[in-house]
């Protein structure tokens, strides 16, 4: 290396301001990702919005066309060589220090994910705005329009960490054996089964021994709450931060803030299961999938 990367795994809006300077000690080696995900039903589109307003630099990064494509479910990790070939065409090398931002609402919704994906590929320098493109824009930072010319390509090589994935098997088998705690960071209305999936044909519900953190109590406006806070709501829910951990969501999107928030409050091992909700419940028996609404009939 020829810098010292930072550690941590949040940046503030000035932090990244700072450092995207001309003459900043990593001006040259940053690269800046816009990974602006939006659920189907929701009318968005991260890239056309991309291209109205981003943070000037910064390259879009479809997490959808980075993925398994002939799965079943929906944005599942891709191989090594694929997301290899992505990162490198995007001009990242295992040299260069990433941060990851998206424009949600909530301020961060789907950089969490592309932050996992880098770390699950072996490349731990890469950091979350906080706070997102709604803290930059908050703090009056300049946008750009259009497209960034495009990038050099150069080579990434990713090697997966195969521990920080979990599959339908190891799902299956945890609720006999409870290796792991799971824990399911959609809201509370879906994972008790009284609110809709976005998704058409699955109904809402919770896989047997999961515990519900939903993804936005760990947000405050413009970015994650303060450690303490982070730890508190792990403690409420009595989740051991010390025992084996998996997080699931609808996707395995919003799962990642779990991964996260877990990682600031210094557990760095939170497995995700990768296929979530839709591919438990395409998958599942009708007793195993827990519901207050009309679960699984076959």
């Amino acid at each position: 290396m020829t810098h010292q990367l930072i550690s941590r795994a949040l940046v503030s809006p000035r932090w990244l301001f700072d450092s995207l300077r001309p003459g900043s000690a990593l001006s040259g080696s940053l690269r800046v990702l816009d990974a602006s995900w939006h659920l189907p039903k929701s009318g968005r589109d991260g890239w056309r919005e991309y291209k109205e307003r981003h943070i000037p630099g910064s390259y879009f990064f479809d997490i959808d066309a980075c993925s398994d494509r002939t799965s079943p479910y929906d944005h599942m990790l891709p191989s090594e060589e694929k997301f290899s070939e992505y990162a490198g065409h995007l001009g990242i090398s295992n040299n260069n220090h990433v941060v990851v931002y998206d424009a949600s609402d909530f301020g961060s919704y789907s950089a969490p994910r592309l932050w996992w994906m880098f770390r699950v590929f072996g490349h731990p320098q890469v950091s979350v705005l906080d706070g997102g493109l709604k803290a930059w824009m908050k703090e009056g930072y300049p946008l750009k329009s259009g497209k960034e010319p495009r990038p050099k390509p150069v080579e990434f090589q990713a090697k997966l960490n195969a521990s920080q994935v979990v599959g339908h098997e190891e799902m299956v088998e945890n609720m006999e054996k409870k290796t792991f705690q799971l824990v399911d960071a959609r809201v509370n209305g879906r994972f008790r089964g009284l609110e809709p999936e976005p998704r058409e044909g699955i109904e809402p519900g919770h896989i047997p021994g999961a515990v519900n953190l939903p993804f936005p109590s760990l947000l405050n406006v413009y970015g994650y709450k303060s450690t303490d806070e982070m730890k508190h709501l792990f403690q409420e829910k009595g989740i051991d931060l010390s025992s084996p951990l998996v997080a699931s969501c609808g996707s395995g999107v919003t799962a990642c803030h779990i991964a996260l928030a877990a990682y600031l409050c210094g557990k760095e091992d939170t497995a995700i299961y990768d296929g979530s909700w839709v591919e438990w419940y395409m998958r599942a028996k009708p007793e195993d999938v827990v519901s207050e609404g009309r679960g699984k009939t076959l």
